[in-house]
Order: structure tokens, then sequence, then C-alpha cells
């Protein structure tokens, strides 16, 4: 009589990359999230395959970093050779890469800075380098996350003159501001160095903006659209599946996760049924695939059958 499926193959797993071997390197502020080396990637995304989990989310920790964030797309960077990677041994697996500029660029920012603002139109064509650097290197989607006017547009010009006409653009369409982001910030060493992103991610308060804004990124060219954060933000992901039939994303982020992680550890709340019934919720709001870093975690509890 259950009304709603959660199965593995509608997770998706984030890892995040850096250049080297054999490095694991622990992120404090999520327990059991790590930045690896591609090898070592590579063992978390084989045993996020075995358990079912349909794809991985890839995001950069270049070795170095300046103003326009120009190893974004380097061939050769940690995302694209984790690509080359994954597709050589993991063909089955998804293969989704982030396209943002904030973990290349030393002053933390998703785009090119002009005095204290981030220039939209400017960065445009940078993210349209990424984005054609990851397809390359064989990424069989791309998913921007900068959140600048146009860049879905931009991106998709880029994709079809080089060749890259059937990858798809999963868009962060709807990504809001707020204090969710910690954790993540510390696992992709991205913190903004002045101010914050306010003036280009969405305000809490909007819901009706968060469906113009996914609305005119399908206009652009978004073959899947993306809500983040998740669980704050469940009325949105509903009202976004009414708005549109494309395919729709919702990102558990980091301060989701390291929350529900925190109070187990302190015997507040129990661990498995918060994290299902988290990852439930954001299914029933209207989600098709749920971004996670309880994708290996929900995996197993699912094809236990204990949930």
């Amino acid at each position: 009589m259950r009304e709603t499926l959660l199965t593995p193959s509608q997770l998706v797993l984030p890892l995040f990359v850096r250049p080297g071997s054999r490095v694991r390197i622990p992120v404090e502020s999520m327990p059991g999230v790590a930045q690896t080396s591609v090898d070592e990637m590579l063992s978390d995304a084989r045993e996020a395959a075995e358990l079912g989990v349909a794809g991985v989310l890839l995001f950069g920790i270049p070795d170095r970093k300046d103003a326009t964030g120009s190893e974004a797309w380097n061939d050769k960077g940690p995302v694209q050779e984790a690509v080359r990677a994954l597709k050589r041994e993991l063909p089955e697996l998804v293969v989704i890469t982030d396209v943002c500029l904030c973990e290349y660029t030393d002053h933390g920012h998703c785009g090119v800075i002009r005095g204290n603002d981030v220039d939209n139109d400017a960065t445009l064509e940078l993210l349209a380098r990424e984005a054609v650097s990851h397809a390359t290197a064989g990424a069989d989607i791309v998913a921007p996350s900068d959140m600048m006017d146009g860049r879905v547009l931009a991106i998709r010009s880029a994709l079809d003159m080089q060749g890259f006409k059937d990858t798809p653009i999963l868009s962060y369409a709807a990504k809001f501001a707020g204090p969710f982001y910690g954790p993540f910030r510390d696992a992709a060493e991205s913190t903004p160095q002045f101010g914050d992103r306010r003036s280009y991610q969405m305000d809490a308060a909007n819901g009706e903006e968060a469906v113009r804004e996914v609305l005119l990124d399908v206009a652009e060219g978004a073959d899947m659209v993306m809500v983040k954060p998740a669980g704050p933000f469940l009325d949105v992901i509903h009202r976004v599946r009414a708005a549109t039939t494309l395919p729709l994303a919702a990102y558990q982020v980091s301060g989701e996760f390291s929350m529900i992680v925190a109070a187990a550890e302190r015997g507040w709340i129990d661990r498995e049924r918060a994290m299902m019934d988290s990852l439930l919720g954001i299914r029933r709001a209207g989600a098709d695939i749920i971004i996670t870093y309880f994708a290996r975690e929900a995996a197993r509890t699912i094809r236990a059958g204990s949930f």
C-alpha cells in the first residue's frame, strides 16, 4: 500500500576529487566524507555502483587557484581525470560534473570579480569552457551550479558548437543562498574570501521566483532541473514538479547531512530512520533524482529490506 517508491537507482553520490594518488582526506564537518585522489575515488564509486546507485556528481579541488578559476577547464584537472577513469572502469555509472568556478577561484566566488561584485556576463564564457572540457573528457551530464543568468544558454551553445549536442544539462535552477552549505565549503575548499553569495543565489523567502528561474532555464535548453537545498524547500520541489515535466533533481546538501549525522552521534535521533524519512520526503515532494551524501548508506538499507 506504500504510495512512494525510493530505490538506489534514484540516488546520486557526490564525490570530491583532488590531484595525487592514494589520497584520502576526511572532511571533519562531514563524517564519512573525504577528499580523494582518482584512484581512491574509483573505490568509492565502485561500491556505489555495486549497491545500485545510479550515478556520481564530481567536484574538483585543484592544487592551484587563481582569480578566474582557470584550472576548471584544465584537461588534466582532477575532474577531467576522474571522468576518464570512471568511464573506463565503471561505464555503467552515470557521471555528472559540477560546473562552477568557486572551487577553482582564489576568492571563492562562483564567477569573475569586478570590484566587489561577480560579473555575470564575463563569467558565462568561462563556465562554457569548463562544461566543454568536462564533455570532452566523457561526462554524461554537465550540471552548472553557479546561478549566473544565461549560463544554460551559453553552455548549450558551446556544447553544440563543439559537437556535444547529446550531452544533457542538469541545471541547478533553484539554488537558494543560506546556512546549509558550510560543511560543503570545507570539503570543496570554496568558502568566499569576502561577502557572500546572496547577490546571485536565491532568497529563501521566494518560492514564486524559484519557479520563474526554473522555467527560464528550461527555455534556455536545460534537460533536467534541480532544487537545492532539498529538505528546507520541499514546497519548492512540489511547485517545480507541477510546473515542468522535465526530470527533477533535489540536492540534500551538506548541512542537511551533517545535522542528521551529528544528532544521531549524540543519540538524539535514530540515524537510519531519520536518513530514510528525509529522503522519502524529498521523493514524496516530487523529486525524480536525489543527490545525497547518504547514497551508499541508504542503498544498503533499501537492499537489506529494512526500510
